[in-house]
């Protein structure tokens, strides 16, 4: 299996704050892979960074053995199958859940089969129901899921989920979950960034953990719970019981 993606010595500073410093990580092709950790640890900058949206001061990411630079914009990376989403999901409002996904996949087809692979999309959401509603109108779980389906119509080798499981209850978590696992299956790797833990668990067969910007621990999401170091990373004090799944967002 080869490498997806590579993140080395990664950093950035805002003003005196050090948000990443010297993180490295990986991703196999095909893998779910878990990036946790307590709430302000640095997850959705690294996201920030490997996206484009920010540029690291020092450290480099390798993407498919192409090292990504200031000349790649978040454009191009989305080109070249690099996409995410985002904690609050942010469908264009006013435009229906159809011309959401259709807008998108126009990019890269012509009329015709950009209609197919939009219906396609919303099919494998279950938005295809809702399709005419202005997504606005979506509750949560809903607005989620489009939020995924937009990115699904780049046609990514790469999605970086930043709590998609956020608001959620027990039935939608699961419901999510399973859809989680569907895109995997069609060939995408996963960089799944959680705090629910009982989420990573189902989905995630390796965790990375960061704490104050830096690489922690690295195992198993079992093996990350009952570490000692990440327990008191999320908890503080001594490493007496395993982190809630209430905590380590960002």
């Amino acid at each position: 299996m080869s490498k997806m993606l590579e993140v080395k010595d990664l950093s950035i500073n805002f003003g005196g704050i050090k948000a990443v410093r010297d993180f490295s990580f990986d991703i196999e092709e095909g893998e779910i892979l878990a990036l946790i950790g307590p709430n302000g640890c640095g997850k959705s900058t690294t996201v920030n960074l490997i996206s484009g949206v920010s540029t690291p001061n020092t450290g480099t990411i390798k993407y498919q053995g192409e090292f990504l630079t200031k000349k790649h914009s978040i454009a191009t990376r989305s080109k070249m199958g690099i996409g995410r989403t985002f904690q609050t999901p942010k469908p264009f409002g006013f435009l229906s859940v159809y011309d959401n996904v259709f807008s998108i996949t126009l990019q890269r087809h012509g009329f015709k089969e950009a209609r197919a692979k939009t219906n396609e999309i919303l099919k494998m959401f279950e938005l295809d129901m809702v399709c005419e509603e202005p997504s606005i109108k979506l509750p949560i779980e809903k607005r989620k899921w489009l939020d995924l389906a937009r990115v699904m119509a780049t046609e990514p080798k790469l999605v970086m989920m930043d709590e998609c499981m956020a608001g959620l209850n027990p039935n939608e978590m699961q419901e999510n979950l399973e859809l989680v696992k569907r895109i995997n299956k069609t060939g995408v790797t996963i960089l799944f960034i959680e705090h629910v833990m009982r989420a990573v668990v189902s989905v995630c067969t390796r965790a990375v953990v960061m704490n104050e910007g830096t690489f922690l621990f690295e195992g198993t999401p079992e093996t990350a719970l009952k570490n000692a170091d990440v327990i008191r990373a999320y908890i503080g004090g001594a490493a007496t019981e395993t982190p809630d799944e209430s905590k380590g967002g960002e």
